[in-house]
């Protein structure tokens, strides 16, 4: 009899009967876990990670699961049990990882069959990932293990892809102080694929951390990691451009990191790329736009802004485009901020051309309340003539 084996606790070997998961993603028998935790062992048995909380929640998804494929006929016994291809294992993919025999084309390879596998054979790598192996590859990452940046790329690249399908508790290994440090580290000397990958990381990290907060400023007060992060930003490739603008719109959802971001030159970067020509996909054109709107809310993001040659020029092209209007709300809001007591931000905005771009958006097809904040935009200006 063959069995799936996310459906096999990791210490019993057995079918699982009341399936309980721990704080670090990993599913155990409860009687299993239990026993494992009364013996005074503070660490989970596949990850080993330390529990900073011992709950059990049970999982009633896997326990559904296994419910429904025993009301199909299949029946277990304990002598009978024979999981997916044994010797593609957590256990056997540990040892292979960690061995100082296997070279680096040897743990390359087995990460490209790993990849293959969840394309494949989705059932098999579900099973992998129930199990810890996401864990595992962040662990490979982050930890003392293999340096080689070669491996930490195609590591990110394997775990990212594997990641929607796993307990996002298993970010929360970067929390710990020596894994956040190897993560600054491969900001500073990383490839840009690498960068790529730990922005996205982060974002995934900081919209699921259990400790959302402590390690969102913590990201935050990176400055170094902060101004690599605002680069991609500015970077000709449109996926590291983007990878930038979520990871720095994820940070700016706590008013702490703010000014570091404009500190490390957000707001320049930020407007260079909205005023790329079509070289960029709209919906980050969006988000970009949002987060210079919300920044300016800061006076050193205005004096940023006002002291970039192109800064208020780049607004006011967003106010009205006939191929793309859905920025021009935030545009038109931005010009208001900066407006309302500048001089300078009025004389800057009517020279680039904000009053026909005005009148050009009150005539479009545009909401309601675009054209009310568009109308009280234009009486400002006007007033001031």
């Amino acid at each position: 009899m063959v069995i799936p084996d996310f459906f096999v606790c990791p210490i019993s070997l057995d079918l699982f009967r009341d399936p309980v998961t721990l704080c670090t993603g990993q599913t155990y028998e409860r009687s299993s876990i239990e026993k494992w935790l009364a013996t005074g062992n503070m660490i989970c048995p596949v990850t080993m990670q330390k529990l900073h909380d011992p709950l059990l929640v049970p999982n009633h998804t896997l326990r559904n699961l296994i419910d429904q494929w025993l009301q199909k006929g299949h029946y277990l016994g304990t002598n009978e049990l024979s999981i997916i291809a044994p010797g593609f294992s957590l256990v056997s993919i540990r040892q292979k990882f960690e061995s100082r025999e296997a070279s680096l084309e040897n743990k390359l390879d087995l990460l490209s069959e790993i990849e293959k596998s969840s394309q494949e054979h989705p059932d098999k790598i579900y099973g992998l990932i129930q199990s810890g192996l996401v864990s595992l590859l962040l662990e490979l990452v982050f930890g003392k293990g293999e340096g080689n940046l070669k491996f930490v790329e195609k590591t990110l690249v394997c775990a990212l892809k594997l990641l929607p399908f796993s307990d996002a508790r298993s970010l929360n290994i970067l929390e710990e102080e020596s894994k956040f440090a190897r993560l600054v580290h491969l900001f500073d000397h990383g490839n840009l694929v690498i960068k790529k990958s730990l922005c996205h990381l982060l974002v995934e990290a900081i919209s699921s951390s259990l400790y959302t907060k402590d390690f969102c400023i913590a990201v935050g007060n990176e400055l170094p990691l902060l101004r690599e992060m605002v680069n991609l930003v500015f970077h000709e490739n449109n996926y590291a451009s983007e990878a930038g603008i979520k990871s720095i719109s994820a940070l700016c959802c706590y008013e702490s990191n703010k000014e570091n971001v404009v500190r490390v030159g957000v707001i320049q970067r930020l407007v260079t790329y909205i005023s790329r020509p079509k070289k960029h996909e709209k919906l980050m054109v969006s988000e970009a736009m949002a987060i210079i709107e919300d920044l300016l809310r800061l006076e050193s993001a205005k004096v940023e802004l006002m002291n970039d040659p192109n800064g208020v020029k780049a607004l006011v092209k967003m106010v009205f485009r006939i191929s793309d209007n859905e920025n021009c709300e935030s545009a038109v809001n931005s010009l208001m901020i900066l407006c309302y007591d500048s001089f300078r931000a009025r004389d800057d905005s009517i020279s680039a051309g904000v009053l026909t771009q005005l009148l050009l958006l009150l005539q479009s097809q545009c909401n309601e309340r675009t054209k009310t904040k568009a109308t009280m935009l234009l009486k400002l200006l006007t007033s001031y003539m």
